[in-house]
């Protein structure tokens, strides 16, 4: 996607998340000079698969892989700089070189310890299906602005005065909901005596560092966590996460202006997951469900949990494709339908007897909505050696074709399987 008069492109997901971004900025990191991850935390999971080598990224850009690269964490995600530094070492320990190739915002607020306790003792009786990772309580932090930033450990004495106070102000809540609490003290030599050391070096102002980059005519991926139907605005509310993962979220999350943004690639699955509670319209029945998770290996990354899974859900992704504005899709794991007959599309919705061909507001509407299918023929034969549009069987060719007219926006990859090299561009 990167070219003469294209030198920001976003990848977003289109649905409920998992849908292999990772594995699709790892191909454009190929041809990009950064790699900026733009929001959510440690909640995040992107798998690339190098050869015989696996790497599972939560914070970390996937670029990473990739030499020539500079990475940053962009000041709109927030930083846990425990599971950070265990990502780093495991890269590290793999061989990969991360020296002078991964900045840290500045701006980008803390996860601490007591913020994973608040998470799960808030999911215990919200049962939203979050991972515990503390990444909504760190966003009420900082939409409160009571947040501990990166920046702030420059200040030694200043953030004990924070976390104090903050510490103080979580302990009160975890004991009213019965839950164990912090002590400041553990909290301060954790964070200041332990982390700090390793944080602040990697610190930077990183949306300088992006718009000085542009001003060289550097090519710039910025990389989203989650999907748009788990934005916080455009989500299935309340069932989302804490964060704006849409295209819009990605200039205030890099520290850009959003005339930057040149083109926006919305990736799906050529079916459809789910992880965590929340409606999923077109949830396949249950043996065949079982068997789009056995062949598709739909565990989540981060959390290990089975992901609800279910066929294309058109009127999901055309809305992303509004929000989002994007300017193209790609498809991953079409491999995964390779053994079936008959391959069933969700088109739009019926509501009350009516068709609908956009996503309710309001989650209750959603729950209820009875998705209309249309079926097309399944080629039976593998897609996996396919490495350009002519090699997929005529039959996976016009299954595609269908999405794409179903979802208004061009076709640009398909992916046949978790290999760097099983991509066509088209």
């Amino acid at each position: 996607m990167f070219g003469p008069k294209t030198h920001c492109v976003v990848v977003v997901g289109a649905q409920w998340g998992d849908e292999g971004k990772g594995k699709l900025v790892d191909v454009l990191a190929e041809r990009a000079d950064y790699v900026v991850r733009y929001q959510g935390g440690a909640n995040a999971g992107h798998t690339v698969c190098i050869g015989e080598s696996q790497f599972i990224l939560h914070q970390i850009p996937s670029g990473i892989l990739h030499e020539r690269c500079t990475c940053v964490v962009g000041n709109g995600v927030v930083l846990d700089p425990e599971t950070l530094f265990t990502e780093l070492d495991g890269l590290h320990a793999q061989g990969v070189a991360t020296a002078g190739r991964l900045f840290l915002s500045d701006r980008a607020h803390l996860v601490l310890p007591y913020h994973k306790l608040l998470d799960r003792a808030h999911e215990k009786s919200q049962n939203i299906g979050t991972t515990g990772r503390g990444i909504g309580p760190t966003y009420e932090d900082k939409i409160g602005r009571r947040g501990i930033r990166v920046g702030d450990l420059r200040h030694r004495e200043a953030v004990r005065a924070l976390l104090s106070e903050r510490v103080g102000r979580a302990n009160q809540l975890l004991g009213v909901m019965g839950a164990a609490e912090r002590a400041v003290e553990a909290e301060h030599q954790e964070l200041v005596d332990r982390l700090a050391p390793r944080l602040l070096p990697l610190t930077a102002d990183t949306g300088l560092m992006v718009h000085q980059a542009l001003g060289q005519g550097r090519r710039v991926l910025l990389e989203g966590a989650q999907g748009a139907l788990l934005d916080v605005d455009h989500g299935t509310y309340p069932f989302v996460t804490s964060s704006n993962t849409t295209a819009g979220g990605a200039a205030i999350g890099a520290g850009i202006g959003p005339t930057a943004i040149d083109e926006v690639l919305g990736v799906v699955k050529a079916y459809t997951t789910r992880v965590g509670n929340g409606p999923l319209p077109t949830q396949a029945e249950a043996g065949v469900e079982d068997e789009l998770r056995r062949l598709g290996g739909e565990f989540g990354a981060t959390t290990g949990r089975p992901r609800r899974c279910g066929w294309f859900d058109a009127t999901v992704v055309r809305y992303s494709v509004r929000v989002n504005g994007l300017t193209g899709l790609a498809v991953t794991k079409l491999d995964v339908l390779d053994t079936f007959a008959e391959i069933p599309v969700g088109t739009d919705y019926l509501v009350d007897g009516a068709a609908c061909a956009e996503l309710p507001a309001d989650v209750r509407d959603l729950e209820r909505v009875t998705p209309r299918y249309e079926r097309l023929p399944g080629w039976r034969r593998p897609t996996t050696a396919a490495r350009q549009l002519a090699d997929l069987p005529p039959e996976a060719r016009a299954y595609l074709d269908r999405l794409q007219d179903l979802s208004g926006a061009p076709i640009r990859y398909v992916s046949v399987g978790t290999r760097r090299d099983q991509i066509i561009e088209v």
